[in-house]
């Protein structure tokens, strides 16, 4: 059974997740000669393929989560369904680029590397990335971040979280590589950004359900005392990418 752990928070989700940088859509095009269809495999709200959309004459974007999909992003070039990752109804041959956002971790490897490979286009490309916890140039806000990272939430998080930490260095992917970049997420964010991303978490989710509290809400009145004198401060989301093509 595929997991769905962001259904229940999927209005945060498309409101506190941050964007993905253009120079990596970019590199990843780098590698795509022919743009006819694309697919994003677990959209979510469509963070992905709405910058996937100029690009492509078609979009497929796919979600396990009815009410993720229900926040999508709206483009004519996009069409979105729900389906898991390891089995669609899309025909064979079907897509020049196959992409993963922040949701590979949650995938059973080996049937979404069969149906990758099969919906995939000969020589397709498959790209796969996630980013890791997030980093400040304010150290008493990492230390707290880091301190609600792994030892308020630590345990409620997921065994495949393990991946993300790892920067998918561990994950299986079949695919012959190619070439990777590491790149940043950047953004200014105020307490309620950072308030609202922190639910997003699974870990948060499963806090609550265990404890029936929302340990973000310690946290938010902690953060005064720590955030600094501006409104806004500066965040970074180290992002890292898995790059192969499909050689059937």
């Amino acid at each position: 059974m595929p997991k769905d752990l962001f259904s229940n928070q999927a209005g945060l989700y498309a409101q506190y997740r941050p964007g993905y940088p253009a120079g990596l859509i970019e590199y990843i095009l780098s590698f795509v000669p022919n743009r006819i269809r694309a697919w994003d495999c677990a959209t979510g709200n469509g963070q992905a393929a709405v910058l996937l959309a100029p690009y492509f004459e078609k979009v497929e974007a796919t979600d396990i989560s009815e009410k993720q999909i229900s926040q999508s992003i709206a483009d004519p070039a996009i069409t979105y369904s729900i389906a898991e990752a390891e089995k669609t109804q899309f025909a064979d041959d079907s897509f020049d680029l196959i992409t993963v956002a922040q949701s590979y971790h949650w995938f059973r490897f080996d049937e979404f590397f069969r149906e990758a490979t099969r919906t995939g286009k000969p020589g397709s490309v498959i790209a796969v990335w996630g980013y890791g916890l997030i980093e400040t140039g304010n150290g008493l806000l990492e230390k707290a971040i880091r301190h609600f990272y792994v030892d308020v939430v630590g345990k409620y998080w997921d065994r495949e979280r393990k991946y993300v930490d790892e920067k998918y260095r561990t994950v299986p992917f079949a695919f012959k590589k190619l070439p990777s970049k590491e790149f940043s997420i950047v953004v200014s964010w105020n307490t309620g950004d950072m308030v609202g991303y922190l639910n997003t978490w699974s870990s948060v989710q499963h806090y609550k359900k265990a404890n029936g509290i929302n340990p973000v809400d310690e946290f938010a009145g902690n953060l005064k005392n720590i955030w600094g004198e501006s409104d806004l401060q500066s965040f970074s989301f180290p992002l890292f990418l898995l790059l192969g093509r499909n050689e059937k």
